[in-house]
C-alpha cells in the first residue's frame, strides 16, 4: 500500500504549482514557540510523464513558504526572476525562473525520500498566471501556522 495510494486521503494539497503538490499537516512540535515552532508536517508529491515521487515528514519550515510567497510576488511585479522553494533539508526543492518577456516560467522540482540513493527532477513550463494562486497559497499556509520565534515575527 504505499504513500501514493493515500493520495485520495489526502484532500486538497495547501500548495500547487502544476505537477508539484504539497499538503500540511501540522507543526512538528505545536507547542515551541521559538524557530523549532516553524518546522511543518508534510507530503510533497510531483508526477509527470510516468514518473510520480512521494515524500513526507517534517521536512520545511513555515519560514521556507514564506519566503516563496514572497519570492513568487517578486516574479509576478516584475521585481524578481526567481523564486525557491529552498528548505534546508534535501528531500524536496522548488525552482522557479523566468524565462522571457512573455511570462513563460521554467519550473523545476527536485524530490526524493532517499536523498543518499536517489534523486529526481521535474522540469516544466508555467506562465505567470499561475504566480498569484501559488501567492494566495502560501499565504493561507502562513495565516494557519505563522512564522515563531526570530525568524520573521509571528507569535
Amino acid at each position: 500500500m504505499g504513500l501514493a495510494h493515500s493520495a485520495n486521503h489526502l484532500g486538497e494539497p495547501a500548495l500547487t504549482v502544476a505537477v508539484f503538490q504539497l499538503w500540511v499537516h501540522g507543526r512538528e512540535l505545536p507547542e515551541a514557540r521559538g524557530d523549532d515552532g516553524n518546522w511543518l508536517r508534510v507530503t510533497a508529491h510531483c508526477g509527470a510523464s510516468g514518473a510520480s515521487v512521494w515524500v513526507s515528514g517534517s521536512i520545511l519550515m513555515v519560514t521556507d513558504i514564506d519566503r516563496f510567497g514572497r519570492e513568487c510576488q517578486g516574479i509576478y511585479d516584475g521585481r524578481a526572476t526567481s523564486a525557491s522553494l529552498e528548505p534546508c533539508e534535501p528531500e524536496v526543492r522548488v525552482d522557479l525562473k523566468v524565462m522571457d518577456r512573455l511570462g513563460h516560467v521554467e519550473a523545476s522540482v527536485a524530490i526524493t525520500p532517499d536523498n543518499l540513493h536517489q534523486s529526481h527532477r521535474m522540469n516544466f513550463e508555467i506562465d505567470q498566471s499561475y504566480l498569484p494562486a501559488i501567492v494566495r497559497e502560501c499565504a493561507t499556509i502562513l495565516r494557519e501556522y505563522p512564522v515563531r520565534g526570530d525568524s520573521g515575527g509571528g507569535d
